[in-house]
């Protein structure tokens, strides 16, 4: 199915949900109305039963023909037991009772019934209507047009559909405007509102080689970008595909639900059949019609559709509201999992840290701070390793300061030469101050040999003699240690860091978010190997594992639940992970968490007060205590009160 098409059928969609609702509450009233007419020429005048009978017809008719329809259907794909079919079977019951010798009319309880039923069902379409909004929110995302430049004779813009755009075309995004397809910005700056996709208010600053997700939304400036993927893989339509999958894996409580109403309706039918035939036989048959309306009652309070209906839409409800904090959670059955989970383990580098080097200190010894830091940016002006790359960050003004370069020579191994302003710097590690004979010494900042600081020291020689030292890192993020405390006060009993990086900054990082543990130096088949050994140690309790990707796929698959995170950077973190963070906050994990507790807890709340007022109306319907009208309500007013509260699932 082509995107365009699916869009307009989502469109369509969302169209005649709104129209059905309107088309329901007209339906309603007018049966009312007709309902009450009925009743009052009932009153006044004297029919007999089959001319009365004609009258009523015509508001069942009204508001029952679809429950009707859907119960013949039923009947014929073999599935008879549904709640349609119940329904039918007590309503029309009820309209045969008053044929019975000595038996009163029950015309106007059958028409209430099906009205009552009506009811339920609008409720449950505007409350799935509301959650399908909350989800349609995301759907927001999806871009309507490309405006692609095509170089002809002269430049000109063309407007193209997202789907027809190819790789490499250069596309211009105007302020205010959707970013089509995923890319590069060659041309112009601008901030980008990426509430949509993460959640996030801050608006994002974009410049020149800044990287652009589609579905985000231009602010300011005008852009052009180089697109990088296709829009069949670009974010926009990877995130609308998860989340319109995401309703197709059920949860536990769903599949029990399912399995509950396939063994318990046909037992309930048995039951009313039963309750109409035997006790007339034991006490008289001029007993049969009292015992036939029992056994109608109880089939219509018998009916589960509060259960059937509310269950699935809790968790919809709850993957609804977690993707407007910008968490995708692929299906209900991650609900029960994330809910219960009880070990997390993060992926270091782009996970808990950022995954970019950044200057930490600038320990300098026989010069000024600047000045190091000036000249180490000189000399790594070409460099492509990212220490090169957090040197220049560190000193911006380098490129414009207009010191003149020579010279510039890459010793492998070791670091690199170059001459600044005529002094000749050498910028690298131990090996090359050794080299130029430029004696290291014992920094008294950092204690020992430099031993103490985690990180990368980089040192600086000037003209032979050493000029002190730069610390570089990779930043920790800064809402890291805050999720590890989020998890601790959430009860997960172990946070544990995997991460192929030196021990020494392992250790240093789990212990500056106070980790329960760490294993450092790893390569990926070793952190699948423990998340083996963890998901045979403890089956019971889910294990999730947090990465931001790249190398994390095959564990994000192997893990109960597997969370991406800043999955937009990786195509196959999103493939392989359960749960996407749209942004790059690990703090979101507890989010997600409380979410689906939550989501659980509604669930269950709907399961014992469904069931709890169902068992007991029977009982009061088998000993002829219940009318038709409190069997209704119990069946109708059950449903739309668990309806209602399905709805707070959707609640930030």
């Amino acid at each position: 199915m082509s995107h365009e098409h699916h869009h307009h059928e989502c469109c369509e969609h969302e169209h005649h949900h709104h129209d059905g609702h309107k088309n329901q509450l007209i339906l309603i009233i007018t049966t009312v109305i007709l309902l009450a007419v009925a009743v009052w020429i009932e009153h006044h005048y004297q029919f007999a039963t089959w001319q009365l009978l004609l009258i009523y017809l015509i508001p069942y008719l009204l508001i029952g023909h679809d429950t009707l329809k859907e119960a013949v259907e039923g009947v014929m794909h073999g599935d008879a037991f549904n709640e349609h079919f119940l329904m039918s079977v007590a309503t029309i019951g009820a309209l045969c009772i008053g044929f019975l010798p000595g038996a009163e009319t029950e015309f106007p309880e059958a028409v209430f019934v099906m009205l009552f039923f009506q009811i339920g069902e609008l409720f449950e379409g505007y409350a799935e209507g509301k959650s399908r909004e909350s989800i349609a929110h995301l759907m927001n995302i999806r871009p309507d047009v490309a405006h692609v430049e095509m170089r002809g004779e002269r430049l000109e813009v063309r407007d193209m559909d997202p789907d027809q755009v190819a790789v490499g075309n250069v596309i211009v995004i105007r302020p205010g405007e959707k970013i089509p397809l995923d890319g590069v910005v060659i041309e112009g700056s601008s901030a980008l509102n990426t509430t949509a996709l993460t959640g996030e208010s801050m608006p994002q600053e974009v410049c020149i080689d800044d990287e652009v997700i589609s579905g985000c939304v231009n602010l300011s400036g005008v852009i052009k970008v180089r697109t990088t993927k296709s829009f069949g893989e670009s974010t926009v339509s990877k995130i609308l595909e998860l989340v319109e999958h995401a309703t197709e894996n059920k949860s536990k409580s769903e599949a029990f639900i399912t399995r509950f109403a396939r063994i318990y309706t046909p037992i309930v039918v048995f039951a009313a059949i039963a309750l109409a035939i035997i006790p007339p036989l034991f006490i008289s048959l001029a007993a049969f019609p009292t015992w036939l309306y029992r056994a109608l009652m109880f089939l219509v309070v018998s009916c589960p559709c509060a259960l059937v209906i509310s269950v699935p839409l809790t968790f919809f409800g709850g993957i609804g509201g977690a993707s407007r904090h910008g968490i995708l959670i692929k299906g209900a059955n991650y609900m029960d999992l994330l809910a219960k989970a009880q070990t997390v383990i993060f992926d270091k580098t782009g996970t808990l840290t950022h995954g970019q080097f950044a200057v930490e200190a600038v320990h300098p010894d026989s010069c000024d701070e600047h000045q190091l830091l000036h000249l180490a940016a000189h000399v790594e002006h070409f460099s492509t390793h990212p220490i090169g790359a957090a040197l220049r960050d560190a000193f911006p003004d380098e490129a414009t300061d207009g010191c003149r370069l020579s010279d510039v020579e890459e010793i492998a191994g070791q670091g690199i030469k170059a001459n600044v302003e005529g002094k000749v710097v050498c910028v690298g590690n131990t090996k090359m101050m050794d080299a130029v004979g430029a004696k290291c010494h014992d920094c008294p900042r950092c204690g020992h040999e430099h031993q103490s600081v985690t990180g990368t020291i980089i040192h600086v020689a000037i003209d032979g003699v050493y000029a002190g030292h730069i610390v570089i890192n990779d930043k920790v993020k800064e809402d890291s240690a805050e999720a590890v405390r989020l998890l601790k006060g959430l009860g997960v009993s172990k946070t544990v860091m995997l991460t192929g990086d030196r021990e020494a900054v392992a250790a240093h990082v789990a212990r500056q978010l106070q980790l329960d543990e760490y294993h450092a130096e790893l390569l990926p088949a070793d952190k699948v190997a423990y998340m083996e050994q963890l998901a045979t140690r403890n089956s019971q309790l889910a294990t999730l594992f947090v990465g931001d990707g790249i190398n994390d796929a095959p564990v994000l698959a192997r893990a109960d639940v597997g969370i991406a995170m800043g999955g937009l950077g990786s195509d196959a973190a999103i493939e392989a992970a359960d749960v996407v963070l749209m942004d790059d906050h690990p703090s979101k994990i507890a989010l997600a968490i409380r979410i689906a507790r939550r989501t659980l807890s509604i669930a269950r709340q709907n399961i014992w007060f469904a069931i709890g007022i169902k068992v007991a109306v029977l009982i009061l319907a088998a000993f002829g205590l219940a009318t038709m009208w409190l069997a209704v309500f119990a069946d109708v007013g059950v449903t739309v009160l668990a309806v209602l509260n399905a709805m707070r699932a959707l609640q930030k």
